[in-house]
C-alpha cells in the first residue's frame, strides 16, 4: 500500500488551486467578513465589505477615467456610481429612516440624474469624499439604533424595520459592485474579486 499523506498535505481538502477561483485584486484591503458573528456584526461586516469594494476599485483612476462610460451602450462611469451610492445613503438612512429634513445630494429640479450624469465641473476627489461622509453619517445611525427598530419611508404606506433596511443597502451596493467591477475592467483592463 502507497502512503499518499505527503501528497494531501499539499493538496487542499477540494483538490482545487488558487488558478481554479477568480483573481484577487492586488492590493486587496477590504475588511474580511466574520464566519461566525451576531446578525448585526454580519449585517454591517458585508455593508462595509461592498463599500470597500466600491472604494477600493476607484483607487488610482484619474479624473478622466473615473468619468468614462467605458462600456457602451451603458452611460454609467465610476463617477457617477460613486455619486449615485451617495445619494442612495442620505435618501435611506437619513431622509427615510430618520426622517432627517437634509436636502437631496446631485439632484436639480429638471436635472434628476446628476448623480448618474455628473457635470462637466464634478470633481471625482470631493464627490468620493462626499460619499465617504455619507457612510459615516450611516454608520453612526446604524450604531444609535436597534435592527427592531422602525420607520415608514417616505411615500410608503408601510413601515420598515432597520434589518430590512441595511440588507436593502447591501443589494444595492452588491449590484453596483457588479457594474464597479465591468467599469474598472473597461477603463484600464484590471480584474479581481
Amino acid at each position: 500500500m502507497v502512503d499518499h499523506s505527503a501528497d494531501n498535505a499539499a493538496r487542499s481538502e477540494s483538490g482545487l488551486t488558487d488558478d481554479d477561483f477568480a483573481p484577487v485584486w492586488a492590493a486587496d484591503d477590504r475588511p474580511r467578513i466574520p464566519r461566525v458573528a451576531s446578525e448585526r456584526e454580519a449585517l454591517t461586516a458585508y455593508l462595509e465589505y461592498y463599500r470597500a469594494t466600491v472604494e477600493m476599485k476607484c483607487r488610482g483612476l484619474t479624473p478622466e477615467q473615473a468619468r468614462a462610460r467605458s462600456m457602451p451602450p451603458s452611460t454609467m462611469s465610476l463617477h457617477g456610481l460613486v455619486r449615485h451610492l451617495a445619494s442612495v445613503e442620505r435618501w435611506w438612512f437619513q431622509q427615510n429612516f430618520e426622517r432627517r429634513d437634509v436636502p437631496f445630494l446631485f439632484f436639480a429640479e429638471g436635472q434628476p440624474d446628476l448623480d448618474f450624469n455628473p457635470p462637466a465641473d464634478a470633481d471625482f476627489a470631493a464627490d468620493q469624499q462626499t460619499w465617504r461622509a455619507e457612510c459615516a453619517v450611516s454608520r453612526e445611525i446604524v450604531a444609535a439604533h436597534r435592527l427592531d427598530d422602525t420607520a415608514r419611508p417616505l411615500d410608503w404606506y408601510e413601515d420598515v424595520d432597520l434589518r430590512w433596511l441595511v440588507l436593502r443597502m447591501i443589494t444595492e451596493y452588491a449590484q453596483h459592485c457588479g457594474h464597479v467591477d465591468l467599469l474598472r475592467e473597461g477603463v484600464d483592463g484590471r480584474t479581481g474579486s
